[in-house]
């Protein structure tokens, strides 16, 4: 009985061994298929964001969310005798101003009446600097705007200035905006969720085999992780596309937008879901994305456990779409926490087939 135990152990151990070296051969197998191209090049150093740029939707423009106090601050629009309010009054239209006097957060039209608010205010912040000494004689501002005001910018610099002053105005009815949604921690390139952007390669590529590793760690409210191809590179000093005007790919289970202008839904017969999935976005996945742009075409597999036998998950094809351009990785909403590493690139690649799935 006891050598039949330890014949039994024996044999444990030599097929858990064996075990071990079958997955680490196959973990080799994929490192080396992913690796062996002479164009595979790192996108991220997994101590700097060297390489990349980061855009914050909410440094250059205001959103609903973005007011924390929609009943004062509609309140000092309407009835405020500082200069501040009185000025902004003097910019919104009639319409809106007849609004905000009966506004209510209990109304039905609560929302359309602050969108429509927004919608004003934004086009005040795109504008030419709202910085007046009296104006503002009475406002205290934080450094960062002291530092931009001495600057006398322009372009976006002008409209981060202006929505930098609107906050200092109204510090307890407004949110405080970064202009840094992404940091590096722990060697992740990780989001800090501060509200809706992007960061982006400050290279171009057009055709391409993109390998990363990702989580989605937590959201509130919840979205996937987003990538997004064939984007517009942002000119200096104009304002960017939302999400760069680029298709998005969501990982690890495969929702999908159109970003282009005119477009902004969730596509049609150009994407393909090639797999239904249920991967825990909160588990690492490995993932490759292969884009061509001049045939418009771009297919994404996911594994996970990373390492494991990918599938393909979704699939992209519209040749009007394809484009030179930045890879992104989105921020969908505030209240999203990413992380990504591993993140390669391999140029004009010679296999023109998804190698994970093999």
């Amino acid at each position: 009985m006891i050598m039949q135990t330890e014949t039994n152990h024996l044999g444990r151990r030599a097929f858990v061994k064996l075990a071990c070296i079958t997955v680490a051969g196959s973990l080799a197998g994929i490192r080396n298929a992913e690796g062996k191209s002479p164009k595979m090049v790192s996108l991220f150093d997994h101590s700097t964001l060297n390489g990349w740029i980061q855009i914050e939707n909410s440094a250059t423009s205001l959103s609903s969310g973005g007011i924390t106090d929609p009943a004062a601050f509609t309140g000092k629009l309407t009835t405020g005798t500082d200069a501040m309010s009185a000025f902004l009054r003097s910019r919104l239209q009639d319409s809106v101003k007849a609004e905000l006097t009966a506004y209510s957060a209990s109304s039905l039209n609560a929302k359309a009446v602050i969108s429509a608010l927004v919608k004003d205010l934004n086009q005040v912040i795109s504008g030419p600097s709202i910085h007046d000494k009296a104006r503002f004689s009475d406002i205290v501002l934080r450094p960062e705007t002291e530092k931009l005001l001495h600057k006398n910018p322009s372009g976006q610099e002008l409209a981060r200035l202006n929505k930098l002053l609107l906050e200092d105005a109204y510090p307890g009815e407004l949110a405080k905006s970064s202009s840094t949604g992404w940091v590096v921690k722990d060697a992740v390139m990780a989001s800090t969720g501060t509200g809706r952007g992007v960061i982006y390669t400050a290279k171009d590529y057009s055709r391409y085999r993109l390998m990363f590793t990702m989580r989605h760690v937590s959201g509130n409210p919840d979205h996937q992780a987003c990538i997004l191809i064939f984007c517009n590179r942002p000119q200096s000093g104009e304002k960017p596309l939302d999400a760069l005007g680029g298709i998005q790919f969501q990982v690890p289970n495969g929702g999908h937008w159109d970003y282009r202008p005119g477009m902004n839904n969730s596509g049609g017969q150009e994407f393909t879901s090639v797999t239904k999935t249920h991967f825990d976005p909160h588990e690492w996945s490995r993932v490759e994305i292969l884009a061509d742009a001049s045939k418009g075409t771009a297919r994404m597999a996911v594994a996970q456990p990373p390492g494991s036998k990918a599938v393909e998950v979704l699939d992209f094809k519209d040749a009007t779409a394809g484009k030179l351009g930045p890879i992104a990785w989105q921020m969908h909403n505030a209240g999203l926490f990413d992380e990504y590493k591993e993140v390669t690139l391999e140029l004009d690649p010679k296999d023109n087939d998804l190698i994970t799935v093999k």
